[in-house]
């Protein structure tokens, strides 16, 4: 009941918090990398302006994956970090099963000069559009 009588008495700063939450929100997810839709996605990989790095385990993987992609689980990035300077000329967009280690391995990326994408909703989402995928 007084965080009410607070709110309503106090609504300006209430509000002041609440946009500078909004606007940390949003700083915080771009430097994660753009978010970008299953479509946004194929088109790039389709013109060649981008290559997908899938960070799911290596069995999930094999289990079925987007066409294209090479696979770096999110537990090793760190060690084979060397294999993505090949694809620095081109977007790296970061798929995993639904978006959970997308953001973390993101900001590790653009911390290191990459320019990154994150597929939406991953393979979860990918899977759910009956886009199609390969199985090794």
């Amino acid at each position: 009941m007084e965080f009410f009588v607070f709110v309503s008495e106090q609504w300006m700063l209430v509000s002041v918090l609440m946009v500078i939450v909004y606007l940390f929100a949003i700083n915080e997810r771009i430097k994660s990398g753009k978010p970008i839709s299953s479509h946004v996605a194929t088109r790039m990989l389709n013109t060649d302006e981008a290559v997908l790095l899938d960070i799911r385990e290596a069995k999930d993987f094999k289990a079925g994956h987007i066409a294209g992609a090479f696979n770096i689980p999110h537990t090793k990035l760190q060690d084979r970090l060397v294999e993505l300077e090949a694809h620095r000329e081109k977007a790296i967009i970061i798929a995993d099963k639904a978006g959970q280690h997308t953001g973390a391995i993101g900001r590790r990326l653009q911390q290191k000069e990459f320019n990154v994408q994150r597929l939406t909703g991953g393979m979860m989402e990918w899977q759910n559009q009956k886009l199609p995928v390969v199985k090794d």
